[in-house]
């Protein structure tokens, strides 16, 4: 039996409580001094997880949430900062939306198309900002910025020319997909008719295909080895520019799933009133979750969970929606310095555990044999 670290174990853990900590009392202080009611916002804020409506928009929310994350997370375990999910996200549900309603398919033919419609339009987009850097140097900072808005501009002229009149006035949207591109709430949460997105079935799939692929395969080590010293990486052999394409290949194909929760599950149509800075909020969950599938799971859940609750604490407890967003600031800010402190107090650790196995082991004079 391996033996468990306790001391290790328990660094762990240590940061996400402290995080949790920091972020509690930080907000408590801000509620204090703009004088809104702690214990009843606190309150409120814990009495939206009793209630099955909430937790079902809640679990419908962070399957947007959490395909966002991991397209971000991608890059960054290949030391690539893809802001571009935003852009990518939008163009790959337009482009969706107009293929979807314009095809007469069954019902998991219509849908798989729209999928891989949508994947393989967000992995193109995203392919630019690669080939930039790896052909030109462009920082993929800059290039996923502009392209983010070639792409609201490039939707938003694409939509008037391919709208449909059925939205009124008031709105514009592309033809809206038949009954068999659409994808059916799950029942999940009982008490409640409200539904949970159908295709977060998707969001699952794509979190296991990421552990997979990162933590088990020989591709997923090269990602990780080019991501932590691309020097060391080329010494060992691995492609560096390759990897690079491919990461933004993978982040993109990814960030192309993120508006298919929406489309196929509940607007099936893409319009000027489509969800729109969910790859920035991708961006804030993949920091929470370091990176790794389940901590951004439950990142996703945290931050749907905020959402859900905004509205309750505006109605019953009279407290600005606002400070919803001042959590959520205050909790990514803990986060990443509470890691951050662990981390140097880890590394302390290590180097101490270090020096005492090399003073126990070093040999005295009189220990060494004539």
């Amino acid at each position: 039996m391996r033996r468990v670290d306790v001391g290790r174990l328990g660094l762990t853990l240590a940061a996400p409580v402290l995080a949790v900590l920091v972020a509690v009392g930080l907000t408590t202080l801000v509620l204090l001094a703009v004088g809104d009611p702690v214990s009843t916002t606190w309150g409120t804020i814990l009495d939206a997880g009793a209630d099955p409506r909430s937790v079902a928009l809640t679990l419908s929310s962070a399957t947007t949430y959490y395909l966002s994350a991991v397209a971000v997370a991608i890059g960054f375990r290949m030391g690539l900062f893809n802001i571009g999910v935003d852009g990518q996200y939008r163009l790959a549900a337009f482009v969706a939306a107009l293929v979807a309603g314009s095809v007469s398919l069954p019902a998991p033919l219509h849908v798989g198309l729209a999928i891989v419609v949508a994947a393989l339009v967000g992995a193109m987009w995203a392919s630019i900002a690669g080939l930039l850097k790896v052909t030109r140097g462009v920082s993929e900072v800059i290039s996923t910025i502009m392209l983010n808005a070639i792409a609201t501009s490039l939707v938003a002229f694409l939509l008037r020319e391919f709208r449909s009149p059925v939205l009124g006035a008031n709105n514009i949207g592309t033809e809206p997909i038949p009954a068999s591109g659409r994808v059916p709430g799950l029942p999940l949460v009982p008490g409640t008719p409200e539904r949970v997105y159908g295709l977060v079935v998707l969001a699952v799939a794509v979190g296991i295909g990421y552990a997979v692929l990162v933590d088990r395969t020989r591709f997923g080590f090269d990602l990780r080895a080019a991501g932590g010293s691309q020097s060391a990486a080329v010494a060992s052999g691995v492609d560096v520019r390759r990897m690079v394409v491919s990461a933004m290949l993978l982040s993109g194909g990814v960030a192309g799933l993120v508006g298919l929760p929406e489309l196929l599950g509940a607007s099936y149509t893409y319009s000027q009133t489509f969800p729109a800075g969910l790859g920035f909020t991708g961006i804030a969950i993949a920091l929470l979750g370091r990176n790794h599938p389940v901590g951004i799971a439950l990142g996703a859940l945290l931050w749907a969970y905020l959402d859900v609750s905004a509205n309750p604490l505006q109605i019953l407890a009279g407290v600005s929606s606002e400070i919803v967003e001042i959590m959520k600031g205050i909790t990514v800010l803990a986060v990443v310095v509470a890691y951050e402190v662990v981390r140097r107090h880890r590394l302390a650790r290590e180097q101490r555990q270090v020096a005492r196995e090399l003073t126990a082991g070093a040999r005295t004079p009189e220990q060494v044999p004539a």
